[in-house]
């Protein structure tokens, strides 16, 4: 290993778990917005959804900042983000009916993405209506 200093091999494994644990927050961010925008209120008592979502949030160990962040951010004070829940239905191989679930700021990148993927599997998007 000559040549290899151990706080490079540190970083990279550093770096690889640190963007997981991003991508985990902010899949949770998204959650908790919409959970916050459709329940109507932030507080977890008077809100399911979004006591649910901070569950979630607190068993991936999300800190306490992040979660009050976020949940400010959703009732409104510099939020600028406008999720929502689509369900789209399709067909896959062999006929399989899928329902697919997904949380987007924009419908149309979402839906093309949804078909994208059935058409590569050989699957095909359900009628609209």
């Amino acid at each position: 290993m000559s040549g290899h200093s151990k706080w490079h091999n540190i970083q990279k494994t550093k770096g690889a778990q640190d963007a997981k644990r991003a991508q985990a927050f902010t899949k949770i961010a998204r959650e908790m917005i919409v959970a916050v925008k459709e329940g109507g209120s932030g507080d977890p008592a008077n809100n399911s959804r979004l006591a649910a979502v901070i569950t979630k949030a607190k068993a991936a160990n999300m800190p306490n900042d992040n979660i009050k962040r976020t949940i400010e951010k959703a009732l409104g004070s510099g939020n600028t983000d406008n999720y929502e829940s689509i369900t789209y239905e399709g067909y896959g191989p062999s006929g399989v009916a899928i329902i697919v679930e997904a949380m987007t700021d924009n419908r149309n990148r979402t839906a093309s993405d949804v078909r994208h993927a059935f058409d590569k599997n050989n699957g095909n998007m359900g009628a609209a209506g």
